[in-house]
């Protein structure tokens, strides 16, 4: 059984906090361009602070690959959480060694510390034992309330924590784990899974798992070109993961199999190079040659928008096409605001993580769908039927 941070002993301790401020950073100033991961971490931290807590916080940022880059700093991450708590959050040059223990040592109830990029150490993502036990001394519990890398075994979300007398999970954690598991169990019929983005060889494991759960799979983006190639219908220069052929094939037919509709588009927004300000023009099927398709096209929008209207359960990860150009965003939208139309009426709806949640978060749609995970490498993972290691490492039982 995972504990809640609300189980947990709190008043006194020193508690350490796994959390996900990996934001983006304006280059030229540092400063902080989205603020929503640290947001989403709030509820956590003040539960521990209302509690008499002394909080220590940690995360990383970027991928500085165990060296000191200056710019992957969290010191103004620190900044805009310090203004969001409304109150001082002391920094930590560092996030292990003597000075940052004095500090930790030194924290009166109440105060929050946040420690340095743990990533600027290597042995963060070794999971190194030493490493592990200098992070875990710092603290009396800990609580992981980071789950876009729960299925990441590091030191900080997994070495560290069978090293501390009491473990649990944040709200945050909690939230991800609630609305996802029933994606995978006792999700409400129909159900229907929208998967996009680029690659079929990142999806793949999760259309097989959620092949025998689901009603209907409707593919978009670019991997839907791959799906295409197998069953044959010409895609002019989209692009197509040609090693990936046979795979796409042989979901096609397991989902013959089993009695699952997977709905390809059926029209397209083609270019001839993938970029804005150039020629675009819709085009059925087959794609002509010279050119790509980087969007579906409205029919495929309008039912697929059909098929997320008659859903009591929607699971969506990935864009329908290249909705970061204005020209190649109508698929993508169209699904985002069909998710928020099936959740006013009822259906749980869920974006798992990455380029999804972002084109969610673009639209103002937030706040209109179930649940918006933070985690996307992690929303996949867990619906591979994986087990995440930073999941089960709060497991009592485990």
């Amino acid at each position: 059984m995972i504990r809640s941070i609300e189980q947990l002993d709190l008043a006194g301790k020193r508690v350490f906090v796994r959390v996900d401020f990996n934001v983006p950073l304006d280059k030229k100033t540092a400063a902080v361009k989205d603020d929503s991961r640290i947001r989403a971490s709030l509820p956590t931290i003040r539960h521990a602070l209302g509690k008499k807590a002394k909080v220590i916080l940690a995360s990383h940022l970027g991928r500085p690959d165990g060296k000191v880059v200056p710019e992957l700093s969290l010191e103004n991450v620190g900044a805009r959480l310090s203004q969001l708590l409304g109150q001082d959050v002391i920094f930590a040059d560092d996030c292990v060694g003597d000075g940052v223990r004095k500090l930790a040592g030194d924290l009166r109830e109440g105060q929050v510390l946040l420690l340095e990029n743990l990533r600027f150490h290597p042995e963060e993502e070794k999971n190194d034992d030493e490493f592990a036990r200098q992070l875990a001394a710092l603290a009396e519990a800990y609580v992981n309330d980071a789950f876009g890398t729960a299925h990441r075994a590091h030191a900080s979300t997994v070495g560290m924590v069978k090293h501390v007398p009491q473990r649990g999970a944040g709200f945050l954690m909690l939230s991800e784990l609630k609305h996802l598991q029933p994606l995978l169990k006792g999700a409400r019929r129909p159900y229907v899974a929208i998967l996009g983005g680029a690659k079929v060889s990142d999806k793949i494991k999760v259309i097989d798992n959620l092949m025998t759960r689901v009603d209907a799979l409707l593919i978009g983006g670019a991997m839907a070109y791959t799906f295409m190639s197998a069953r044959g219908i010409g895609v002019g220069s989209s692009r197509v993961e040609k090693d990936k052929v046979e795979v796409a094939r042989r979901a096609l037919e397991k989902a013959k199999q089993s009695r699952v509709e997977l709905l390809l588009p059926v029209d397209h927004v083609v270019a001839r190079e993938p970029k804005g300000g150039v020629d675009t023009r819709t085009v059925d099927d087959p794609i002509p040659e010279g050119f790509m398709g980087l969007d579906i096209g409205p029919k495929t929008a309008a039912s697929y928008v059909e098929r997320i209207g008659r859903t009591a359960t929607v699971f969506w990860n990935g864009p329908m096409g290249m909705f970061e150009v204005s020209e190649y965003a109508a698929g993508t939208r169209a699904i985002a605001q069909a998710l928020a139309h099936a959740t006013a009426r009822g259906a749980m709806t869920v974006v798992g993580g990455g380029d999804s949640a972002a084109a969610v978060v673009e639209m103002g749609l937030a706040d209109q769908v179930t649940h918006v995970s933070t985690g996307g490498g992690a929303s996949l993972e867990f619906l591979e039927g994986r087990e995440l290691p930073g999941v089960k490492v709060l497991d009592d039982q485990a």
